[in-house]
C-alpha cells in the first residue's frame, strides 16, 4: 500500500491511553451551553435525551475504534475517512472520493474548533456574574479580551507537546470535574434536589407529539449528540499513541462510561435543583444558582471559579483536537502546506494559529448556542461520511484484509449504515429546523458559509498541487 493511504502524520507517538482519555476528559463539560436550550423545549425529558445520545455515542463510537486501529498513522476519523475516499492512484487533481475525504474532515474541524468560542463566551458570562463591576461592561469586550488570553494559553501549552497537555488535563480535572460534582452532589445533601420537580414537569403542558413537536425533538437529539457523542475525540490522537491497537479503545471506552455517568448525573440534578423556572432564570449559567443555594456566597464563588477551570479544560480539549484535524487535512494534500508544519516537539503550532483566529471571529456572535447549533450541522455532517468510511472500509478489498487489533461485534457496518441514515434524513434536516426556530437564520447562516467556504480553498489547494498519482 501507498505512503499516502498509510497516511503518515509526522506527530510524535508519546502518550498512552491513561494521557489520551486525561486530554479527553472534558467532554463532560460539553453539556453545559445547551443545557438551557434543551431543557427549554422539553422540560425534564431532556434527562432521558441526554443519556440516550450517550449510548448513540457507544454505537458510533465502537466503529470509530476498529478504523482508527485499522489506520493507526491516521488522525482520528477525519484522516481515517480521507484515507478510505481518496484512490490509491488518482488520475485527475480534482479527485471527487478525495474531495468527500476532505468535507469530511473540514466538517469535523467545523464541530470541533467552536469550543473554544463557545466556552469562552460562556466563561465570560460567569465572570460577569462574580465581578459586579463587569456588569457596567460590554459582553463582547469581556468575551473578545478572555478570548485573546485563552487562545495564547492554548497555543504555549498545545506547542509544548499532548504529554503535557494530558499534566494539564489531570490538573484541571482535579480541580474542577471534582468540584462540579461536589456541587451538584450536596444539592442532596442539603435539601436544595426535590424529585417533584422531575416527576412534575416531565414534558411541556403544551406538547402534544405532533409533527412539529417531533421535529424539534430530533433537533434537539441533534443538538445533544454534538455533546454527549464527542467523547470519539479519544481517536483524534491516534498518531500520537503508543500503541494505537491497545490504546485507542481503552480510551474511548473509558471516557464513554465516565460520559454516560456524568451526563445523567448533572442533567437530572440541575432539573431537580432548579425546576423549569428554574433553569429558565438561570439562563446559560445555569450551575450558579445551585452554588449559592448549598454553598452561600462565598463558598458559590469558590466552587465556580474551579467550575470554570473546567471549561479551561474542555477548551484545551477542542483546541488540540482541531487543530490536529487541520495538520492532518494539510499533510493529505487537502489545505494549504504550511498548515502541516510541526515544531521541534512534533506539534502543529501554524493550525494552532489558525483555529485561534477562527476561534476570535466566532467569538463576535456573542451566543454559544447560536455557534453551537452551526457547528452541529457540520458533526452531524462529518458523521455520515465517517460512519460511510467505517462501512467501505470493511467491504473495499484495499482494507478488508488489512489487521484489526480492535474489532467491533459481528455484523456491525449494518449499525453503521442505520446510523447514516439517522444522521443524513433524520438528525440533519431536524437541527436545521430547529435552528431557524430558535435562532432565526443566524446559525444556519453560520453554518453552511463555512462549511462551503472549504470548497474554494480544496479546488484551489489542488490546483496548486503539481504531482498526481499516475505511476
Amino acid at each position: 500500500m501507498s505512503e499516502n493511504v498509510e497516511g503518515s502524520s509526522g506527530l510524535a507517538r508519546s502518550i498512552n491511553w491513561k494521557q489520551g482519555l486525561l486530554v479527553a476528559l472534558g467532554v463532560p463539560m460539553l453539556i453545559l451551553p445547551s443545557l438551557y436550550d434543551v431543557a427549554g423545549i422539553l422540560w425534564a425529558f431532556s434527562i432521558l435525551l441526554w443519556t440516550v445520545s450517550v449510548l448513540q455515542g457507544f454505537l458510533q463510537n465502537t466503529a470509530y475504534g476498529e478504523m482508527v486501529t485499522v489506520f493507526p498513522k491516521a488522525t482520528g476519523l477525519p484522516g481515517c475517512a480521507q484515507i478510505v475516499f481518496t484512490p490509491e492512484k488518482r488520475k485527475t487533481k480534482y479527485d471527487k472520493g478525495k474531495l468527500l475525504g476532505a468535507f469530511c474532515a473540514w466538517a469535523y474541524w467545523f464541530a470541533w474548533t467552536p469550543v473554544v468560542a463557545i466556552f469562552t463566551i460562556l466563561m465570560g458570562d460567569y465572570l460577569i456574574q462574580f465581578i459586579g463591576e463587569l456588569s457596567t461592561v460590554d459582553p463582547l469586550f469581556v468575551y473578545i479580551l478572555l478570548g485573546v488570553i485563552i487562545v495564547l494559553v492554548m497555543i504555549f501549552l498545545g506547542s509544548r507537546g499532548l504529554s503535557g497537555g494530558a499534566l494539564v488535563g489531570l490538573i484541571l480535572a482535579l480541580v474542577a470535574i471534582v468540584p462540579l460534582i461536589v456541587i451538584l452532589g450536596a444539592t442532596f445533601l442539603t435539601g436544595v434536589f426535590d424529585i417533584s420537580n422531575i416527576s412534575n414537569s416531565i414534558l411541556p403542558d403544551s406538547w402534544g407529539w405532533s409533527g412539529v413537536d417531533i421535529v424539534m425533538l430530533f433537533g434537539c437529539f441533534a443538538l445533544a449528540q454534538w455533546s454527549a457523542c464527542a467523547w470519539e475525540t479519544a481517536a483524534i490522537y491516534g498518531p500520537e499513541y503508543k500503541e494505537p491497537g491497545r490504546d485507542v479503545p481503552k480510551a474511548l471506552f473509558a471516557c464513554g462510561i465516565i460520559c454516560l455517568i456524568l451526563y445523567l448525573f448533572v442533567s437530572s440534578t440541575v432539573f431537580g435543583s432548579l425546576g423549569v423556572t428554574g433553569v429558565e432564570d438561570a439562563g446559560y449559567a445555569t450551575l450558579v444558582p445551585i452554588a449559592k443555594a448549598v454553598f452561600g456566597d462565598i463558598g458559590s464563588s469558590i466552587a465556580l471559579i474551579l467550575l470554570m477551570a473546567a471549561m479551561v479544560l474542555i477548551i484545551q480539549t477542542g483546541f488540540l483536537g482541531s487543530s490536529r484535524t487541520l495538520h492532518s487535512m494539510a499533510g493529505e494534500g487537502n489545505l494549504p502546506k504550511f498548515l502541516s508544519r510541526v515544531n521541534k516537539r512534533g506539534m502543529p503550532v501554524m493550525a494552532m494559529v489558525v483555529v485561534s483566529v477562527v476561534n476570535l471571529i466566532l467569538i463576535m456572535v456573542g451566543n454559544p448556542v447560536a455557534i453551537l447549533a452551526a457547528s452541529g450541522v457540520g458533526y452531524c455532517l462529518a458523521h455520515v461520511i465517517a460512519l460511510s468510511a467505517y462501512v467501505k472500509s470493511k467491504s473495499d478489498p484495499r482494507f478488508k484484509d488489512l489487521p484489526r487489533p480492535f474489532s467491533a461485534p459481528k455484523g456491525w457496518k449494518y449499525v453503521a449504515i442505520i446510523l447514516v441514515v439517522y444522521e443524513l434524513c433524520i438528525l440533519t434536516p431536524c437541527l436545521l429546523y430547529w435552528s431557524v426556530e430558535v435562532y432565526s437564520f443566524q446559525s444556519v447562516i453560520i453554518g453552511l458559509v463555512i462549511l462551503m467556504a472549504f470548497l474554494p480553498i480544496w479546488f484551489l489547494t489542488q490546483r496548486n498541487n503539481n504531482v498526481l498519482d499516475t505511476d
